[in-house]
C-alpha cells in the first residue's frame, strides 16, 4: 500500500480495496469497525468529497434513500451528532468534525486527512498536465502505485460508489497503457514487466498479462513468457471460461518468431517434434492458439482437395436445453465431456477447449453421416444413469473457396 502513514497527526483514509480511517497508528472506522453503517457510510461521503461538500438533500437521499421517516433532517442531525461524539471517543482531538456552511456539509479543515482515492487522481492529473515524458512517466507510475484496489469495494450497492469506482477504474487503466506506452519508447522492459505483474494483482481478469509477456518476450525469457501464456489461459478458463485474448494471441505469436535455437542436425530437431507418449489413445488435446494454427494449416492443405474435413463444437446444456454457463456441477461436467471426445474421435483429430463447458473438434477425413455416429459415440460416454444434462453440437464444414469464387461473391 503506498500509504505510509508516516507523518503524525494526520487523519490516513483508504478507500481503494477497501475502507479504514487511522489516526496515529489507531483504527478510528472501518476494517474490523465496519458495523456500524451509517456512520461508516457518512464519512465516506464526506471524506471522498471534502473539497466541494454535500448538500443537505443529498446527503440525506445517500443515507436513508426511500425509506419512510417522518423527519429525515432530524434523522441526519442525529446520525451527524452520534459520529462526532463516536470519533472523539475513538481518540481524535476535539474539533467539530462535520461543519455546515449555507445548507452544505463538509469535513473539518482543522484536522489534516490524506486519502488514497483524492491522491491516487491528483498524481494521474499532473501527469495529465506535464510535456516532460520523464516526469510523466515518474507521475504515472506513482499514481498506479496508490491504486491498490476497486474503489469501497463493501458499497457496490450504493450508486455514487459504484459509478466512482467505475471512474476510478477508467483512471487506472489510463494510467498503466500510458506508462506502458512511454516504457516501450525507452525500450525499458524491466519496467515493463513490473508494472504487467502489478496491474494484474491490483485488477486481475483485465489482461494485463499481456504486458509482463511483452516484456518477457522483449527481454527474450521465452521460457518464462511460455509459462505465463500457460498458466494465464488456465486461469481465465478456470475463472471466467474465457479463452486467450487476441492480444495474449499476438505475443504468443512473438514468442514464436523470437525463438532462436542452437544450431541442429534434422535428426534432432525431429526427435524434438515428435509427440511424447507412444500411441497415445484419443484425439490430439491442444490449447485454442495450437487449434487455431492446425485448423488454418488444415484449411490450406484442402487447396489441393481430397479430404472432408469438419468442425464441431460441443456444449453442455442442463435438463432445460439451456447452455451451462455456471454452477459447481459445470466443471465436473466439462471434464468429463472433455475425457468423453478425447475417447471418441481419432488419433489424427484435433481437439481444445474453448470455454467453459464448451469443446472444438477438427474432424478430418470424414463424412457428415460419421459425424453423427461420434456424436453418439461422445454422449453415450458422458451421460451416466439418469442425469439430465446433455451435450449440444454444431458442426459445419470446412472448405476452401477459390479466388475467382470470392471475387464473384464480392
Amino acid at each position: 500500500m503506498r500509504m505510509t502513514e508516516k507523518e503524525p497527526n494526520v487523519l490516513y483514509v483508504r478507500m481503494l480495496g477497501g475502507f479504514s480511517v487511522r489516526w496515529n497508528g489507531k483504527l478510528i472506522a472501518g476494517g474490523s469497525k465496519a458495523g456500524d453503517s451509517q456512520l461508516t457510510c457518512l464519512l465516506q461521503i464526506l471524506m471522498h468529497n471534502r473539497e466541494t461538500g454535500v448538500t443537505r438533500d443529498r446527503l440525506e437521499e445517500l443515507l436513508f434513500g426511500d425509506r419512510d421517516m417522518s423527519n429525515v433532517h432530524h434523522a441526519l442531525q442525529s446520525v451527524i451528532y452520534n459520529t462526532k461524539k463516536k470519533l472523539e471517543k475513538a481518540g481524535l482531538p476535539p474539533d467539530n468534525y462535520i461543519i455546515q456552511r449555507k445548507g452544505v456539509f463538509f469535513w473539518t479543515d482543522g484536522i489534516p486527512l490524506q486519502e488514497d482515492a483524492t491522491e491516487f487522481e491528483r498524481f494521474f492529473h499532473q501527469a495529465e498536465g506535464t510535456g516532460d515524458p520523464e516526469e510523466q512517466l515518474a507521475l504515472y507510475q506513482e499514481a498506479v502505485h496508490w491504486y491498490t484496489g476497486e474503489f469501497l469495494p463493501s458499497q457496490t450497492a450504493a450508486v455514487w460508489a459504484a459509478q466512482e469506482a467505475r471512474r476510478l477504474k477508467q483512471m487506472f487503466c489510463l494510467c498503466v497503457e500510458r506508462a506502458a506506452e512511454l516504457l516501450r519508447e525507452r525500450q525499458d522492459f524491466f519496467q515493463l514487466e513490473d508494472l504487467g505483474i502489478y496491474a494484474a494483482s491490483i485488477d486481475p481478469l483485465s489482461d494485463w498479462e499481456t504486458l509482463t509477456m511483452e516484456a518477457l518476450v522483449s527481454l527474450g525469457r521465452y521460457d518464462e513468457a511460455r509459462k505465463l501464456y500457460d498458466d494465464t489461459a488456465e486461469f481465465y478458463f478456470s475463472e471466467q471460461g474465457l479463452r486467450p485474448s487476441k492480444k495474449m494471441m499476438q505475443q504468443l505469436d512473438r514468442l514464436g518468431d523470437g525463438i532462436l535455437h542452437q544450431h541442429a542436425v534434422l535428426d534432432e530437431i525431429q526427435a524434438d517434434l515428435t509427440e511424447k507418449g507412444e500411441n497415445t489413445p484419443g484425439g490430439y488435446l491442444c490449447s485454442y492458439p495450437i487449434f487455431a494454427g492446425i485448423y488454418r494449416m488444415v484449411e490450406r492443405m484442402m487447396e489441393r482437395g481430397g479430404q472432408s474435413v469438419y468442425l464441431m463444437l460441443c456444449t453442455v446444456i442442463d435438463g432445460k436445453g439451456n447452455p451451462m454457463r455456471e454452477g459447481p456441477m459445470l466443471d465436473e461436467m466439462s471434464r468429463r465431456m472433455g475425457d468423453a471426445l478425447r475417447s471418441s474421435i481419432r488419433r489424427g483429430d484435433a481437439m481444445c477447449q474453448y470455454g467453459k463447458g464448451q469443446f472444438l473438434a477438427l474432424l478430418v477425413n470424414t463424412t457428415r453421416e460419421n459425424c453423427g455416429v461420434v456424436q453418439k459415440r461422445i454422449s453415450d460416454r458422458f451421460i451416466v444413469g439418469r442425469q439430465r444434462s446433455r451435450i449440444e453440437y454444431y458442426v459445419k464444414s470446412v472448405f476452401w473457396v477459390p479466388p475467382f469464387e470470392q471475387d464473384e461473391a464480392e
